[in-house]
C-alpha cells in the first residue's frame, strides 16, 4: 500500500464518520423541530379561543366607539345652537336694556319727585333730614 492509498482510505474512513455524525445531528434536529411543531401546535390551540375574545373586544370596542364619536357629533350640533342662541338673545336683551332703560329711569325719577313734593305740601317730610357737616378751622401757618 502506498501512502497515496492510505491517504485516500484514511479520507474515505474520515468522511465516513462525518457523514455518520451529520446524521445523528440531523436526526436529532428532526426530532426538535418534531417537538416544537407539537408545541406551536398547542399553543395555537390554546391561544385560538383568546384571539377570538381579543377580536369580539375589539369590535365591541370599535362599536362603542363609533357610538361615542356620533353622540359627540350630535353634542356639538346641539352646542352650536345653544351657542346660537345664546347671542341672539344677548343681542335682544342689550336691545331692550337700551330702549328700556331710559325711559324706566325717567319713570323711576318722576314717581320719587312727585311723591317728595307731595309730602312737602302735605307737610310731612318725614324723611328730609338736615345734616350739618362740620368744618374744620384751617391751621395757621408758621
Amino acid at each position: 500500500m502506498t501512502a497515496g492509498d492510505l491517504a485516500l482510505t484514511l479520507a474515505a474512513v474520515l468522511c465516513s464518520i462525518g457523514f455518520a455524525a451529520l446524521i445523528v445531528v440531523l436526526v436529532r434536529v428532526l426530532d426538535t423541530l418534531k417537538a416544537l411543531r407539537s408545541e406551536v401546535a398547542l399553543m395555537r390551540e390554546e391561544t385560538r379561543p383568546l384571539l377570538d375574545d381579543l377580536r369580539m373586544s375589539a369590535d365591541e370596542a370599535r362599536d362603542t366607539m363609533d357610538a361615542a364619536r356620533s353622540d359627540l357629533e350630535r353634542f356639538d350640533r346641539v352646542l352650536g345652537s345653544a351657542e346660537a342662541i345664546s347671542d341672539a338673545v344677548d343681542g335682544s336683551s342689550r336691545v331692550a336694556k337700551t330702549a328700556f332703560s331710559v325711559p324706566a329711569i325717567k319713570i323711576a325719577g318722576l314717581a320719587t319727585g312727585t311723591s317728595r313734593v307731595v309730602r312737602r305740601m302735605r307737610g310731612r317730610d318725614r324723611h328730609t333730614e338736615i345734616v350739618h357737616v362740620p368744618v374744620a378751622p384751617e391751621r395757621r401757618r408758621a
